[in-house]
C-alpha cells in the first residue's frame, strides 16, 4: 500500500513538474521570441516560421501539433509507452498553452525593437530551463526534444547539443520571414543560450569532482567516507619525497553536491589535511552513469 502511494505520489509529482516547465516554455515564446520574429528550434520555431511566411493565417499552435504527430508515434516506438503517454500529455498541453496564452503585454511593451537581442536571450534561458525541468520529470514537448532523448538513450551526448546542430536549419529558413540575416542572428543567439541553460539545469546535479586527501590519518578518513558518505575510497600507496616516509593517499570521486560532507568529514579527523581537488568530465560505473552505446 505505501509502495503504490509512492509510486502515485512521484508520478503526480512528475507530471506537476512537467506542466510547469512547459509552462515556462510556452511563455518564452509568446512574451520574448514571436511577438520579435525571432525563430528558436524545434517544432515551435518550424511552427513559427509558417506563422509569419503564411501572413500570420496558420496559427503557431495548430502547425505545432500537425508537426508533432509524426514523431510522437517514433517516439512511442523508440522510447516506451510511458514516455509517449507524457509526451502526448506534454504536446496536448504545449498545444493549448500556445493557443489560448495571450501575449503578456507588460512583458512586450517593456521591449522596443532595439532590444531583440534582449528578448533572444531571455527567451533562451527562460525556455532551456522550462525544457530542461520538463526533461528532468520525464517528460516532453516534442520535435527535437524527442530526437535528443532518442540520441541520450544511446550514445553519451548532452541534449543541448542534440538541439544546437539539429536546429541550425530550422533557425537559418527564418532569413525569408524578412530577408533580414539580422533574424538569423538572433535565432542562433536563443539557441545558443537555450542549449547552455539546458545542459546547466541538467548537468549540474550529475558533475562529479575527483579529491585526492593526503593525511596522516588517512584510514580514519576512509572509513567515515565510507560508513558516511557511502562512497568509495581507493588507497594509494605514496613516498613523501621530502620526509622518505612511506604513506597512502586517498582517492575519492563525488558528486559535486556532496562535498560539502567530504569536506566536514576531513575536517573534523585532520585539519591539517592537504586536499586537491579537480573536476571531471564523466564518471561511469556503479554509483555513477551508466556506458551508453550500442
Amino acid at each position: 500500500m505505501i509502495a503504490s502511494n509512492n509510486r502515485t505520489y512521484k508520478e503526480i509529482r512528475s507530471y506537476v513538474g512537467i506542466t510547469v516547465g512547459l509552462f515556462l516554455y510556452v511563455l518564452a515564446w509568446v512574451a520574448f521570441l514571436i511577438p520579435n520574429e525571432i525563430v528558436g528550434g524545434g517544432a515551435t520555431g518550424i511552427a513559427t516560421v509558417i506563422y509569419y511566411l503564411s501572413g500570420q493565417f496558420i496559427p503557431v499552435s495548430y502547425s505545432f501539433f500537425i508537426l508533432n504527430f509524426v514523431l510522437l508515434i517514433v517516439g512511442f516506438k523508440i522510447l516506451g509507452n510511458s514516455f509517449g503517454i507524457k509526451t502526448i500529455y506534454g504536446i496536448s498541453f504545449t498545444f493549448v498553452m500556445l493557443a489560448v496564452l495571450p501575449e503578456p503585454e507588460f512583458i512586450t511593451q517593456s521591449f522596443k525593437e532595439s532590444d531583440k537581442l534582449i528578448c533572444a536571450i531571455l527567451g533562451g534561458i527562460t525556455s532551456g530551463f522550462g525544457i530542461a525541468i520538463t526533461f528532468q520529470n520525464g517528460g516532453s514537448a516534442g520535435g527535437t526534444d524527442i530526437v535528443a532523448m532518442i540520441a541520450n538513450k544511446y550514445r553519451n551526448i548532452s541534449p543541448g547539443k542534440v538541439f544546437l546542430y539539429a536546429d541550425l536549419i530550422i533557425i537559418g529558413s527564418s532569413f525569408f520571414i524578412n530577408y533580414d540575416f539580422r533574424t538569423i542572428v538572433y535565432g542562433y543567439v536563443t539557441m545558443a543560450v537555450f542549449s547552455y541553460s539546458v545542459d546547466l539545469l541538467l548537468s549540474g546535479s550529475k558533475q562529479s569532482v575527483q579529491i585526492i586527501i593526503i593525511s596522516l590519518k588517512y584510514e580514519e578518513i576512509a572509513d567515515r567516507i565510507n560508513n558516511e558518505a557511502y562512497r568509495g575510497v581507493t588507497a594509494l600507496r605514496s613516498i613523501g619525497w621530502y620526509s622518505k616516509k612511506e604513506s597512502n593517499v586517498l582517492l575519492v570521486i563525488v558528486r559535486k553536491k556532496d562535498m560539502k560532507q567530504i569536506h566536514q568529514i576531513i575536517n573534523s579527523i585532520d585539519k591539517d589535511a592537504f586536499i586537491s581537488e579537480s573536476s571531471v568530465m564523466g564518471v561511469y560505473g556503479r554509483g555513477f552513469d551508466a556506458i551508453k552505446a550500442k
